[in-house]
């Protein structure tokens, strides 16, 4: 799978697409494939690139 998370930066807002009622997300880092996310409803949660596709949010 293409890394399409390559683009998110600290601060950006993202969704899990497979567990959605874990609620917004802010990427907390990106380094290597491996997402540092701090969703609102799950806590923290490293995510591989190469595994999921996050989704971005732009209205918080």
């Amino acid at each position: 799978m293409e890394d399409t998370n390559a683009i998110f930066s600290p601060g950006m807002l993202v969704m899990h697409p497979e567990h959605p009622e874990w609620g917004t997300g802010q990427v907390q880092s990106n380094i290597g494939g491996k997402l540092t996310v701090n969703f609102r409803d799950e806590g923290k949660i490293v995510i591989d690139s190469a595994r999921v596709a996050l989704r971005a949010v732009f209205d918080g």
